[in-house]
């Protein structure tokens, strides 16, 4: 079974099907211009315009007054607690005919533990893009498609969330995917390392994005590396990660007792409690109670860090330090000082640095629910101002901590940090999300009531005070990304040694650490299982040729055509694909080094990337690739409990997973070139039967770069027909 119809790739498949001929819309003329031969028609005499009366004064937008703004009302959120331990928060919303849901679980990354960084991330992606027990991805997705409704699923820094929105008339169906979601998340294999190898790419496209670079290495740095807040995601910890450890992440976190769910919107408060009640009655799953989440333990160490970019003629920076908490009694203070110091343009570092140096820059403090946020002060100058603007940054930290600011800034500041709360909860679903967020860490109902008569309070002496009593300008953290050969001075000129930040990182191979005999015989294992659920090794080496006919049905974004294919096999590597397309037939054989192939514009050599698919194909042939331990030239090894690697020194590489139960492969993952380059592949295994003593998958579904690309139906298969050398080579 393979992935594309011999010789013709993905994007060419999809070029094909997206091909349209563009034409001017029928009775569109376009218009004509004046000239030669046509009238030109007279132009009527206009009379005189009445005198106009004399404008009156227009005022000023500055003499615009507003009230003061309101207290934010928020909804009252009552938890019930069912019987499994769950508590539930049911808010009726009839404003749309819609409803929403969120399930908030007590886990994080700060869990993860040192040199796993990445295991709750891609639990909880694959919580969604894994499927559930009893629906895969795709006929999930192909239900949230049909209900126009979303249901995702992540885990943060310190929380697990599972949400979803939609129609109120599909509430039936949508809290019933929700709960499956949430309680039987399946973590296929395919879908895991789909989810490994976008994380990895993460690390690739990190470093190569300036701005990222310098909140991740400020970050780690400021929390330092004896805590997990300061983390980084690794190659190494990342490629050890295996689908059992996905399982027992979840297992240990997701319990009902761990959990909050809120439900909000257009439907009967008692209706939907016994809905709830009666749908999640069979979640019982126990588990000890989750400790506390680590507490913030370093002490950062004041100093420059520079990460050298020489690409770039602008200089990032960013200087700051820990920050707090938001149940801190300073916090509404704090957040005001910032925003007078670097809120925007008009703030004083915002006009200092614009005038000095042409750049920009922000000041902010933030906060956590339950441990210290960051202190911060980003900017980006043009290179040549590098150190110029951090001495700017620096003298003005100084000075808001030697005088009040004035009324005017305490005005402007205190207008800006209220603007971002009443955004906070301008909706009912954002309100909701807050107020659970709230009860999730410990925090009072009315906090945000609280938390407005602080920020209303806040007065000039408050942020001088907390100025002088949070911020230390001679303690801060600086970490600086440029190409130091162009800055204006060299960074050791600001008066501290500087450390230099190492980004090189190189790629392992996927699984590298698992490259072992252990792990060769584990492999060897895990084949001679599906060798014996897919009939037994003797019946597999007795199959000499085989052929297969199958029915290929496209995805509409491959094009959406139907076409028929017979692959032929002959050992040891003889293989033959014919299809029958609407725009004709294509063949191709391949001897297993070389071979041709024959279009409807005519016959050709196999090369390039056509050779290369072809080769793929023969090298994926289901029952040979079964019998890749006993193949001269290939390699096997696990990769993780249910998985093997096969490989051969061509490069050819494909991923085998098998079903823990039966034994059986339930999927193969691999990459393909095509004439726009690598595209990853799974191809998802199913309706096995009997042929003569053999299990077979008598239907494929195959995806290509995470979209749905083909269904595969076999129509026929025999084997040991006497096929000849002769019969498969011969051109059409």
């Amino acid at each position: 079974m393979k992935k594309v119809v011999a010789g013709l790739s993905i994007a060419a498949m999809m070029a094909m099907a997206q091909q349209t001929i563009s034409q001017p819309p029928a009775g569109m003329d376009p218009p004509k211009a004046a000239g030669a031969g046509q009238a030109i028609p007279p132009v009527p005499a206009r009379k005189a315009a009445a005198p106009k009366p004399a404008a009156a004064a227009t005022a000023s937008y500055k003499d615009l007054k507003y009230p003061p703004m309101k207290a934010i009302v928020t909804p009252p959120m009552e938890l019930l607690t069912l019987a499994n331990g769950m508590r539930v928060c049911l808010v009726e919303d009839h404003d749309a005919a819609l409803i929403n849901g969120l399930a908030l679980v007590r886990t994080g990354n700060l869990f993860d533990g040192q040199g796993r960084v990445g295991l709750a991330a891609l639990t909880g992606q694959v919580m969604r893009t894994g499927g559930t027990r009893t629906r895969t991805a795709e006929q999930l997705n192909l239900l949230l498609e049909d209900m126009a409704a979303t249901l995702d699923s992540s885990i943060g820094e310190s929380s697990g969330t599972v949400s979803f929105s939609g129609l109120v008339e599909n509430a039936d169906a949508l809290l019933g995917a929700f709960k499956e979601v949430l309680t039987e998340p399946e973590f296929r294999q395919d879908k895991v390392e789909q989810a490994r190898q976008q994380l990895r790419a993460t690390i690739v496209r990190g470093n190569e994005d300036v701005a990222f670079v310098l909140r991740r290495e400020f970050s780690n740095t400021v929390y330092g590396q004896d805590t997990p807040y300061g983390w980084p995601l690794e190659y190494a910890g990342l490629d050890q990660l295996t689908r059992s450890d996905l399982q027992s992440f979840y297992k240990r976190y997701y319990f009902p007792r761990n959990t909050m769910v809120a439900v909000w919107g257009d439907f009967d408060a008692a209706q939907m409690k016994a809905k709830i009640e009666k749908l999640f009655a069979d979640w019982t799953a126990e588990q000890a109670p989750v400790a506390n989440f680590p507490k913030v333990s370093s002490v950062p160490v004041a100093g420059t860090f520079l990460v050298k970019k020489s690409s770039t003629t602008q200089t990032l920076f960013t200087m700051g330090a820990l920050g707090g908490e938001i149940r801190d009694r300073d916090f509404a203070a704090l957040e005001v000082m910032a925003e007078a110091l670097g809120g925007g343009a008009a703030s004083r570092l915002g006009k200092r640095l614009k005038q000095e140096t042409g750049g920009t820059v922000a000041a902010a403090w933030t906060a956590n629910f339950d441990h210290p946020g960051l202190f911060q002060i980003s900017g980006a100058v043009p290179t040549f101002q590098t150190v110029k603007a951090v001495r700017a940054v620096r003298a003005e930290t100084a000075g808001i901590q030697s005088a009040e600011v004035s009324d005017l800034e305490l005005k402007a500041a205190k207008e800006r940090v209220l603007n971002r709360l009443v955004y906070a909860f301008d909706t009912k679903s954002k309100t909701i999300q807050r107020l659970m967020m709230y009860e999730y860490f410990g925090y009072p109902k009315d906090f945000t009531q609280q938390y407005q008569k602080a920020l209303d309070g806040v007065t000039r002496a408050d942020v001088l005070r907390v100025a002088k009593e949070r911020v230390d300008p001679d303690k801060l953290t600086l970490v600086v990304v440029g190409n130091p050969i162009s800055f204006d001075e060299p960074l050791d000129r600001l008066g501290a040694p500087v450390t230099p930040v190492e980004l090189t990182m190189v790629a392992p191979k996927p699984a590298a650490a698992l490259a072992d005999e252990a792990n060769r015989q584990r492999g060897k294992d895990l084949l001679a299982r599906a060798q014996a659920a897919a009939g037994g090794v003797e019946k597999l080496a007795a199959v000499k040729d085989y052929t297969l006919e199958a029915s290929f049905q496209f995805d509409s974004s491959a094009g959406g055509m139907l076409l028929t294919e017979t692959d032929r096999w002959m050992a040891p590597s003889h293989f033959r694909q014919d299809s029958v397309m609407p725009s004709g037939r294509i063949s191709a054989y391949i001897d297993g080094e070389s071979g041709w192939i024959a279009t409807p514009q005519g016959p050709g050599a196999l090369a390039g990337t056509q050779l290369k698919q072809v080769q793929g194909d023969q090298f994926r042939a289901f029952f040979p690739m079964l019998l890749s331990d006993r193949t001269v030239g290939r390699a096997v090894k696990a990769v993780d409990d249910v998985t093997v690697e096969i490989s051969d020194k061509s490069g050819q590489v494909v991923r085998l997973v098998t079903n823990p139960e039966t034994g059986l492969p339930q999927s193969a993952l691999y990459d393909t070139v095509t004439a726009t380059g690598e595209v990853s592949v799974t191809e998802t295994y199913s309706d096995y039967r009997d042929v003569g003593g053999l299990k077979l998958p008598f239907h494929l579904s195959i995806t290509a770069g995470g979209r749905g690309y083909a269904e595969v139906t076999v129509k026929s298969f025999r084997a040991n027909t006497g096929l000849q050398v002769k019969d498969l080579e011969k051109q059409p």
